[in-house]
């Protein structure tokens, strides 16, 4: 792949994926047949897909990472690469499979049920990373997924005065270091729980920002979102829409709430333009489907308000 010159304002270091997405009237039963409403396959990964949305809203975005030589890494890259995020950056294991998910969704709550395999390619390894790629970024965003590389380069990058923000999708050794690293945290409810040993949103975001992080966001699905930084904690509840597919709806928020730092808004501001692009999100199938056109996010924006 043809690198290119300029850097972009965005880069995520993290997972990308492959989602095949079945729609159903309700959950199947053991041992029955079941035939689906309907059937898509996707581009997915929680920092893939917040890369497409910022890329859909404009932003110039790229993605470092690592994919198996298969053909499900071979779309995956396609699956960028047409959203305009540059993909010069990253390293495809030929003789590696790539993560692939299949997605189970209810029609009628729109809930979904997650079936995955990692795929098995090696690591993302420190000396695979072009360091000068991701230190001219004005935000790097993480999933933890790899997490040596990460806190390797996010050392580097607060140097650099780079802004860091981490989407909170998994528990692994070493997560708490990155996490401390970071300049933003968002997680979702059950990721903070986990993280924290709280059983309440509103101990567990000021337990995370008392690891480091300036600004910590906890999504609460449908509810919308609780926010701490360093003026002030507050709840921002969601918008109601008629839900046919949750998936993807935090990996999308996290893309909004970039899109809103890089506007220089408010962190309240924020918050409410990513619960409406999260929320649109889920009108679609699949994590992608639904990412909605900037203006019409702007505009329900400016009604809230």
């Amino acid at each position: 792949m043809t690198k290119q010159k300029s850097h972009p304002q965005v880069v995520g270091l993290g997972i990308s994926a492959i989602d095949y997405l079945a729609l159903v009237s309700h959950f199947p039963e053991r041992d029955k047949k079941m035939k689906m409403l309907d059937f898509k396959v996707q581009g997915g990964g929680p920092v893939a897909t917040a890369l497409v949305t910022l890329a859909r809203f404009g932003i110039s975005t790229g993605y470092v990472g690592k994919v198996g030589g298969d053909n499900f890494g071979k779309f995956i890259l396609h699956s960028l690469e047409k959203e305009g995020v540059d993909i010069s950056r990253v390293v495809v294991d030929e003789k590696s499979s790539s993560l692939f998910a299949f997605v189970i969704i209810e029609k009628k709550t729109g809930r979904r049920t997650i079936l995955w395999t990692k795929g098995d390619s090696s690591p993302l390894r420190t000396q695979e990373l072009d360091e000068d790629y991701l230190l001219s970024a004005k935000v790097l965003h993480f999933d933890g997924y790899e997490v040596e590389s990460s806190i390797w380069i996010a050392k580097k990058a607060k140097i650099r005065k780079v802004k860091l923000t981490l989407d909170l999708d998994t528990i692994v050794p070493d997560i708490d270091e990155l996490v401390s690293l970071c300049d933003v945290v968002i997680p979702s409810w059950p990721m903070a729980s986990k993280l924290t040993g709280e059983d309440k949103p509103e101990k567990a975001v000021r337990k995370i920002r008392s690891m480091g992080p300036g600004i910590v966001a906890i999504t609460l699905g449908e509810k919308g979102c609780i926010c701490s930084s360093d003026k002030e904690t507050f709840f921002q509840p969601g918008i109601k829409v008629k839900a046919v597919d949750t998936t993807g709806a935090g990996d999308v928020f996290h893309g909004a709430f970039i899109f809103g730092l890089l506007q220089g808004w408010d962190l309240r501001k924020v918050a409410k333009f990513s619960n409406i692009v999260a929320a649109l999100n889920c009108t679609k199938l699949g994590g992608r489907g639904g990412i909605p056109d900037l203006n019409k996010a702007l505009d329900l924006l400016q009604k809230m308000e």
